[in-house]
């Protein structure tokens, strides 16, 4: 694997994420940002927070299959989160654990969690975006 995670002494070490990846891999990934859609283009969970987030990091462990990758190789994570507020925590984090439970693989990485007012359609709740490295 091409990435390794990290929480270093002297920062924090948070239990949902890492501080650091060191990425070693020849390949650099760049996902957009991955929204409540299935492969049909039709709308997942609307409504609901969780299964939303469930959606968008499956379509990124698709994506990432899809070159020979998977969800491991992420380094990365951006996530933006309309309306967001301290009290929907539990919600990412439940949808997270679906989706990680799904994959198969650990869903801590370094996340970037930004609270925004829109996203280009009204019916998403959150946007997640991706980067990876491979070997």
């Amino acid at each position: 694997m091409a990435v390794e995670l990290v929480n270093p002494d002297g920062l924090p070490k948070p239990e949902v994420y890492r501080q650091l990846s060191i990425a070693t891999g020849s390949r650099l990934v760049f996902l957009a940002g991955q929204v409540a859609r299935d492969a049909e283009g039709n709308r997942v969970g609307e409504g609901d927070l969780a299964a939303q987030v469930e959606q968008a990091y499956l379509n990124i462990g698709t994506a990432m299959a899809e070159i020979g990758g998977s969800f491991d190789d992420v380094a990365k994570l951006t996530v933006y989160v309309v309306d967001w507020s301290p009290d929907k925590m539990p919600l990412l984090g439940e949808g997270v654990a679906r989706a990680a439970a799904k994959l198969g693989v650990d869903p801590v990485k370094p996340i970037t969690l930004l609270g925004i007012s829109a996203l280009a359609e009204p019916d998403l709740l959150v946007e997640i975006e991706a980067t990876a490295v491979m070997d």
